[in-house]
């Protein structure tokens, strides 16, 4: 279970640097920064996103029950995928429209949800037992 701590770490690490690209690109403008981020509103996106993803992996390690240890690898992989799929985009005027990503973005959010499902499914059994 305690790669769900490391992927919250990876998740609050891209949180952090998020925010300060994010503060340079928009408030201490430096040269070439602010052209660097296409589209503010996604990296937004990402930073919450990164947000929530850390805190479920640390709610989830904190919860006491004991996880399969697969299910808490999807987690923090797709924890950290999703995330950085509004990341790319943000660098990416033309994200959306490639076929790479659309094959990533699939597989991200199919890794994460069974990561998601299966952790919830375990403590739904854990809380009637």
């Amino acid at each position: 279970m305690n790669v769900l701590l490391i992927g919250s770490v990876a998740c609050i690490t891209a949180l952090i640097s998020s925010a300060w690209l994010m503060t340079f690109a928009k408030w201490f403008p430096l040269p070439g920064v602010d052209a660097f981020v296409v589209d503010y509103k996604t990296m937004i996106r990402a930073h919450v996103d990164y947000a929530l993803m850390a805190l479920f992996g640390l709610g989830f390690y904190g919860s006491g029950v004991e996880l399969p240890v697969i299910a808490c690898w999807c987690l923090a992989i797709g924890g950290f995928t999703n995330p950085t799929i509004f990341t790319i985009a943000a660098f990416d005027p033309d994200f959306w429209s490639k076929k790479k990503w659309k094959v990533f973005t699939a597989l991200s959010f199919v890794v994460s949800s069974i990561g998601f499902m299966w952790i919830a499914w375990t403590l739904l059994m854990h809380a009637l037992a």
